[in-house]
Formats: structure tokens, sequence, C-alpha cells
């Protein structure tokens, strides 16, 4: 099996369900992303530090803590982060919360006809045009925080939408193939009833929630990444086009996150 293949990729949490080190994923001319730089999640802000949290709480932040981030990217709204809290406030930890979606909608309430394939693709264009400046924020802080060979985390809520949006852009800038972006894209489907049953907690009273919720079928990233080829060519295209992204760029991300030609790369939890 895959290194991209397995669902060991995800790192083992009492409170986060779905981080994952993006490390080992292979680009199309053979080299692969190195291991311990740039992690996924859901939200961090899950994670407490103080002297009230219990002894799960605790283990989990000694384990995020253990992964060695130096910055976290949050991408979610203002309002979530009020609601839900951020990560635990460090000296050695750098925040950035850069909102890259404008047109929030409520997938929860969605009805058991929206078909996710299409209608999260759709969401994927818009969080694409309207957030240019944001995303380009993130491709900065993740680019300047792998040059100083740093590891870093980025996340929204979940970890699927908007940080499988961020992941697909940069392993494609990186030149991994799109069928290895979609793999990892729905390895979240790993922790989908784990995201589902703290949804139904959250909201006991609730009506049905969306069949399509916490899920991530390939076939979201695959029109996605499709549209953008349509568009533009390639993400690459995307990127240069309405980003400001260029080859210096590109090969500052890919100097910083890629193995030298040859190196096998290997999972340091191994």
């Amino acid at each position: 099996m895959n290194r991209h293949d397995s669902l060991d990729r995800h790192i083992p949490f009492a409170r986060l369900h779905n981080v994952r080190d993006l490390g080992g994923l292979r680009t199309a001319d053979g080299r692969a992303v190195r291991w311990g730089l740039l992690y996924r999640a859901d939200s961090l802000g899950k994670l407490r530090a103080d002297e009230g949290a219990d002894e799960a709480e605790r283990a989990d932040w000694a384990r995020f803590r253990a992964l060695g981030p130096r910055t976290v990217v949050d991408l979610r709204y203002d309002w979530e982060i009020d609601a839900k809290g951020r990560v635990p406030e460090l000296p050695d930890l750098a925040y950035h919360q850069l909102s890259i979606e404008h047109r929030p909608y409520d997938q929860a309430a969605l009805g058991p006809d929206v078909d996710p394939g299409p209608y999260l693709a759709e969401r994927y264009l818009e969080v694409a045009h309207d957030g240019v400046k944001e995303i380009r924020g993130v491709l900065d802080v993740i680019a300047a925080s792998a040059a100083a060979d740093e590891p870093l985390v980025f996340h929204c809520a979940s970890g699927k939408d908007r940080t499988g949006l961020i992941a697909a852009l940069v392993l494609a800038l990186l030149g991994v193939p799109d069928d290895v972006i979609i793999e990892d894209f729905a390895l979240t489907d790993h922790a989908s009833p784990r995201l589902r049953a703290d949804w139904r907690a959250a909201h006991p009273d609730a009506p049905n929630l969306w069949p399509g919720y916490g899920k991530a079928p390939a076939e979201v990233m695959t029109l996605f990444l499709r549209a953008l080829a349509e568009r533009y060519g390639s993400v690459r295209g995307y990127a240069d086009e309405l980003l400001g992204t260029d080859g210096e760029f590109v090969e500052v991300l890919r100097g910083a996150l890629l193995g030298a030609p040859g190196f096998e790369p290997q999972d340091p939890r191994a």
C-alpha cells in the first residue's frame, strides 16, 4: 500500500479528528514532500493548555507540541473563532488568521437532494476567486515557514473544505499529480464519523443533518481541479494569473518542501 493511501497518515488525537502530515506524497518527477513540515488539521480551537484541561486534553496538547509547529494558519471566519476558540497562545507559536472564504453557507442544513460533488466543487471555486488575497497570504506564510525549516499547521473547522483547498493548491504547485491530491483529500472520510458525531452532540435538537456533512467524496476535488484546469490551463495557471505567483516563488516552495531527487522520505513517526 502506498503511503498516501494509508489511514495511518492521520495522527490520532482525542479531540481533533482530521490531523495529518502531508509528508511523503510524491511529485510527478519522483521527488517527495518532506515529513514534519506541513500539517493539515481540523479546528485547533479544540486544544486546551489551561489548568482545567482533562487528561485527554492534556495528552492532545502534548502530542500537538511534540509535532513541533512554529506557525499556525487559521482559515476560519472571525465569528467562528469567537464561538469556538483558537489554538492556545504561546510565545514561540506564530498565529495567522486568513479567512479565505467570503460567502458563508450552512452545510449541515442542506437537503438530502444536494449532491456533495458538484455543490462543494462550486463552493471551492467561489473561495478560489473570492479569497485571492488571503490565499496568496497563506501561500506566502507556508513558503516562509518551510524556507526557515519550521513546521506549520493550517486548519479550518473540519479540516476538509478550506483546508482541503489550500492543501490541493500547495501540492499542485509542488508538482504532486491530481490523483494523489484527490486521494489525500478523500482521506478525510476516515474522520467523517467523528466530525458528524461532534456536530450532533453540539446540536442535539437540530433537524436532520445533511447526508454529505463531514464527508469528502473524491468527486469534489476531481471537479474542482478539473474546473481550474479548464479555466486556467492548470492549478499553476490559476496561481500565476490570480494569485500572482511566478517561477521563482514556486521554486522556493519546491526547494523548501521537497526532498532532493532520489531522497527516500522516512515517516518520523515510524
